[in-house]
């Protein structure tokens, strides 16, 4: 298996070694996000979308397109960091990055076979379903592992900070709706 940096790549470095996998008749899997924290659920998640085919490619969300997205807070880390840790999964075969709002574009050159999201996704409602049925892939919706998300870890750290007394609650946090 390859080193960790080198399965981190710009697509355009990246589609050749897809061409070959799909003349090979390897099914390619793709899914898309942030990836700020791995916890237990991404893990299992990705172990489940790897399960689908025989190439996982994680497209991770630039910093620029997480702030877009998600607000100036984000991302607690950044992309080339997020990008180590995925692909330091055993599971992920390659990690590469969009910086649009959506991987539409970037799912238009990669072609997958399959592209996976999380159980908290309609794909009638992803405007990269369309994209990916045009180009003769089908979307899987995966099942997220209860209790588990990013907006609980960062509650929980937020949490354990002002308990400790370091910091109150940021504004931009005060009205968030977190699950417990």
């Amino acid at each position: 298996m390859p080193s960790t940096q080198t399965r981190i790549m710009p697509v355009t470095k990246l589609l050749p070694l897809i061409e070959k996998a799909k003349e090979s008749g390897k099914i390619i899997v793709t899914t898309n996000g942030v990836y700020d924290f791995i916890h237990a659920g991404h893990l299992e998640y990705l172990e489940e979308a790897r399960d689908l085919g025989d190439m996982l490619i994680v497209i991770l969300n630039t910093d620029d397109s997480v702030r877009r997205i998600k607000g100036p807070q984000r991302p607690i880390n950044n992309e080339q960091d997020r990008a180590l840790v995925v692909a330091g999964l055993r599971c992920v075969d390659y990690v590469t990055f969009f910086d649009e709002d959506t991987p539409s574009e970037i799912l238009a050159k990669i072609k997958p076979t399959i592209h996976t999201k999380g159980g908290d996704y309609d794909p009638e409602k992803m405007p990269e379903t369309k994209i990916i049925r045009e180009n003769g892939g089908d979307v899987k919706i995966l099942a997220l592992k209860p209790g588990y998300s990013n907006s609980k870890q960062y509650e929980r750290i937020l949490e354990a900070a002002k308990i400790e007394g370091h910091f109150e609650r940021p504004e931009w946090l005060q009205n968030a709706q977190i699950e417990k």
